[in-house]
């Protein structure tokens, strides 16, 4: 009788060890996958910053256009 509790001991041990090692697994996928939405929000960023950008470049042609057609109210600019 003296040797069973710690076979249940160890065998409650046996347990958590293997639980805690599939939460290792878990964790290092978790991870990979949260790492992999940061680049793809990261690219978002630098994509926004971008059109941004270019959004910018065409209101300065649109209204350099305006100018020159004198389509703009003087007092507009």
């Amino acid at each position: 009788m003296a040797d069973e509790p710690d076979n249940i001991v160890l065998e409650h041990l046996r347990a958590i060890r293997g639980d805690v090692a599939q939460l290792r697994v878990d964790v290092s996928e978790l991870t990979t996958r949260i790492g992999g939405l940061e680049r793809s929000v990261a690219h978002l960023h630098v994509t926004l910053a971008e059109q941004s950008a270019r959004m910018d470049k065409v209101n300065t042609r649109i209204e350099r256009i305006e100018r020159r057609l004198d389509l703009v109210d003087s007092g507009a600019a």
